[in-house]
């Protein structure tokens, strides 16, 4: 039989190169859980792991065992919990290095990952993209016949951005993502992956422009210092209020936005 998203606990082969192992942590902001990615080239043995997700001793476990632990590297596609919990029983299970853009997730005699890096590991040949404005730290790596999104492009939905992310980054990102990674299957680390990351990236490029008129249309009634939480409560009616306050941030971005155009 063959495994269809989600399928907790289970190694799912998605391309030649990409399986995914989906973590047991369903949530508002998670999905269906996180996907940790298991890449490897055919006929070779040791793997690259993408995101080892939570803390969670079963899903680290699972990994381990779907590795035989030959994880020469492990990578990080941003700073969020859900995609860095596990790194330090999964170094202690498997002796993997990891690295990420920021410093404090770094195992092992690592540097930080650098925009535009080829790495090559595995039988691979993956590139850094530093895609930021869900966090400033998220980074998308680029296979030859895929992309790993983290969480600047999700199975389903749309992305929030955090505090630290910025609508102007996150636009510039998905051009980018758009313009390297079109006809290249995405996988993201929550939700379902998809043949072609093109679609889904023009219809998130869409929806930010989509949300810009709303919010444009909430200032001119509620006037042009209005409070991000007034912003929210008139355009994101259609989101359950417990998902408010991350709505929050990612209008504050879109305020910045609109503010610094009208300050050019």
């Amino acid at each position: 039989m063959t495994l269809t998203h989600p399928a907790y606990g289970k190694l799912r082969a998605v391309t030649p190169s990409a399986a995914v192992l989906l973590a047991n942590n369903p949530g508002p902001m998670t999905l269906d859980g996180t996907n940790t990615w298991i890449l490897r080239a055919p006929g070779q043995t040791d793997c690259v792991v993408v995101d080892p997700g939570p803390d969670d001793s079963e899903h680290i476990a699972a990994i381990a065992e779907a590795t035989g632990g030959a994880v020469v590297l492990t990578l990080i596609t941003h700073r969020h919990p859900d995609h860095t919990g596990g790194i330090d029983e999964l170094v202690r299970s498997t002796g993997s290095p990891v690295r990420a853009m920021e410093p404090e997730f770094l195992r092992g005699d690592v540097a930080p990952l650098t925009d535009g890096e080829v790495i090559e590991v595995a039988g691979l040949r993956i590139t850094v993209l530093h895609t930021p404005g869900h966090t400033a730290d998220s980074v998308s790596f680029l296979l030859a016949d895929a992309v790993l999104t983290g969480d600047t492009v999700l199975g389903r939905g749309t992305t929030v951005l955090d505090r630290d992310g910025t609508l102007r980054d996150y636009l510039r990102s998905m051009d980018r993502l758009l313009e390297e990674g079109a006809g290249r299957a995405l996988l993201p680390a929550h939700g379902p992956d998809h043949p072609d990351l093109e679609p889904v990236a023009r219809y998130y490029i869409s929806h930010r422009h989509e949300r810009l008129e709303q919010v444009r249309s909430a200032l001119d009634e509620l006037g042009a210092d209005a409070d991000a939480m007034d912003v929210v409560r008139k355009v994101y009616v259609d989101v359950d209020e417990s998902m408010w306050p991350m709505a929050r941030n990612s209008v504050e971005s879109q305020l910045t936005y609109l503010r610094s155009e009208a300050d050019a």
